[in-house]
């Protein structure tokens, strides 16, 4: 498999705090990454950085292309895509609207299928379809985050970057948007996951890294970070642990 996307040495500074230290990381070709750490590790950072919302030094190569200077509309274009912690909805929009919305470069391009793509994407969530016409701030904390997820896919993406998708949601509701991740991997999407929830991030990915207070500290295949007994005792608990009968 070829790397989709590879960031070497990547610093971002907050003021004078350094808040991601050169973190190297690469997302292969059809493949889930997850980055699992604690609140405040510096995830989402690495996530903005890569999206160039915030400004940071090192390298990012995507899709073959260095990022250097490239708008963060223009990552879009080129099917690098960010679902926000805030999920970050036009609330008086519908939810059709807010679909919609998502495919705007391809609009722009004047893709021809932007329609057939929002049947697909109704397909993949019947909750959204139903409420197709109601306002996205109406909707409950499991639908906000399937038409965050669904907005993203309007843009058809090539690499999904996936900010806490289960953040705030009830555990029923954490395995539906679990499952999806899995089914969009199938589908050929590359996803980078940041997640705290390391037990259900690290079942559905192929590779991981652990981040802590800036630093990557850990990596390793999905597996290997599953049985790493710092990682277990880190961020699984006890219950990650073989327990004796």
């Amino acid at each position: 498999m070829s790397a989709l996307l590879e960031v070497r040495g990547l610093r971002v500074l907050y003021g004078k705090v350094e808040a991601l230290h050169h973190a190297d990381l690469r997302v292969e070709e059809g493949s889930i990454v997850t980055v699992i750490g604690p609140n405040g590790a510096g995830k989402s950072t690495l996530l903005g950085a890569i999206m160039g919302l915030l400004p940071s030094s090192g390298t990012a190569h995507y899709a073959g292309g260095d990022l250097a200077g490239v708008r963060t509309e223009v990552r879009v274009a080129r099917g690098l895509c960010l679902v926000p912690e805030r999920r970050e909805l036009f609330g008086e929009m519908t939810v059709e609207d807010n679909l919609r919305l998502g495919a705007f470069q391809r609009f722009r391009r004047g893709d021809t299928q932007i329609k057939s793509y929002l049947a697909a994407i109704y397909a993949r969530f019947a909750r959204l379809h139903e409420r197709r016409a109601q306002r996205a701030d109406t909707l409950s904390g499991g639908e906000r985050q399937m038409l965050a997820l669904g907005r993203a896919l309007m843009a058809k993406p090539r690499l999904l970057l996936l900010d806490e998708p289960s953040l705030g949601l009830a555990p029923r509701i954490v395995r539906d948007v679990f499952r999806i991740i899995a089914e969009l991997k199938q589908s050929g999407v590359s996803m980078l996951l940041v997640e705290q929830n390391a037990r259900a991030a690290l079942q559905v990915a192929d590779y991981g890294y652990a981040i802590e207070a800036g630093d990557i500290v850990h990596e390793g295949s999905a597996a290997e970070l599953a049985a790493s007994p710092r990682i277990i005792e880190t961020y699984l608990g006890l219950s990650g642990r073989t327990q004796p009968r």
